[in-house]
């Protein structure tokens, strides 16, 4: 199967169209845009413009959630896209980080999440959906079901959704509800590793599940320009991880992790300038992420595939990065790095 490379990018007005154009130019499998009303604009808007202005890109949101969007409304915005696009619509769900948090809500539980998956299949599938009737439905109390009429999607193919996954039992539960999980660990290949065993042993011997991960990159001959490029990006997988078990981490990172995740800031989420990120030590850093040149980079992304990933999807810079200095890194990417990872 030939190695995907996806491009990570956020919703912003004007800016999305240049982004998918030179994604599709430079040999990207898709582009996937944030789904976070508070800090950027609307995906599904953006998303449509990039299908208009491109004719192979894969399209979707990464990450959106259950919370601010009901599995119905996903999945009718989805059909529209995939639709628009000619069957180019994906989506990755997780349980929610800065849609819910900016708003003071909770992210959706490890079962909600799954449901809402399965809820979401099932609507662009043309079946008929269970829904809850009110909160959580008691065994043998289920509510109504709806069925998305307009969209057949019988010429297309399916609309793929995945579960974006970082700790066991999520990963678990994208391995039951899409046979398809997305990774949000950092790069470092003992804990890829980790995660591909997880995911394969949830699988088990009878199912195949499509695997991928979210990882930090920048390509700079300097690494010290290329950290900071991401150091605010990376916080966020950090974050992810420090909400979760930490037993499968080393001594060492289990410490960082812990002291990074009692001081997160929600208010400077994704921030290079966030007062948490002075945690997260140099070597840490190093390891969490894809850094250096461009011959750093090829080989830490190829040894990450070799670990059984399917596709990788490029984050290259956190929200306050430097606008030249991230388009030159993403530069340096698509021209001495893609062209070799994908050929």
């Amino acid at each position: 199967m030939r190695r995907e490379v996806w491009l990570h990018g956020f919703p912003v007005p004007g800016r999305v169209v240049p982004l998918a154009r030179r994604a599709e130019a430079s040999g990207y499998t898709g582009l996937l845009l944030a789904d976070s009303e508070i800090l950027v604009g609307d995906p599904y808007v953006e998303l449509a413009l990039a299908a208009a202005a491109t004719s192979r890109l894969r399209l979707g949101p990464g990450v959106t959630n259950p919370i601010t969007r009901h599995p119905a409304v996903t999945a009718s915005a989805l059909a529209s896209l995939h639709g628009e696009s000619g069957g180019r619509a994906v989506a990755i769900l997780g349980r929610g980080d800065s849609a819910v948090r900016q708003l003071g809500l909770a992210p959706a539980s490890t079962p909600e999440l799954e449901r809402a998956v399965r809820e979401v299949r099932g609507f662009l599938s043309g079946r008929p959906v269970q829904l809850e009737a009110a909160g959580v439905v008691a065994e043998g109390n289920d509510g109504p079901t709806a069925t998305m009429r307009w969209f057949t999607g019988d010429a297309l193919l399916p609309v793929p959704v995945s579960v974006a996954a970082t700790g066991p039992a999520t990963i678990a539960a994208g391995v039951r509800a899409a046979s398809r999980v997305d990774l949000t660990v950092g790069a470092d290949p003992a804990r890829i590793a980790w995660a591909v065993d997880v995911a394969r042993r949830a699988a088990g011997p009878d199912q195949t599940v499509s695997l991928g991960a979210f990882v930090n990159v920048a390509v700079h001959p300097d690494v010290t320009v290329a950290r900071q490029l991401v150091r605010g990006s990376a916080a966020i997988f950090a974050h992810f991880v420090s909400e979760g078990p930490l037993r499968s981490l080393s001594d060492g990172d289990r410490a960082v992790i812990s002291r990074f995740g009692r001081a997160y800031q929600e208010a400077q989420h994704g921030l290079s300038t966030a007062d948490h990120v002075a945690l997260l030590p140099d070597e840490f850093l190093d390891r969490f992420a894809v850094l250096g040149s461009a011959e750093q980079c090829l080989d830490r992304l190829h040894r990450l595939f070799d670990l059984g990933l399917d596709r990788i999807i490029v984050v290259p810079g956190s929200r306050d990065a430097d606008p030249a200095l991230l388009a030159e890194a993403d530069e340096r990417f698509a021209d001495q790095v893609l062209p070799r990872l994908i050929g």
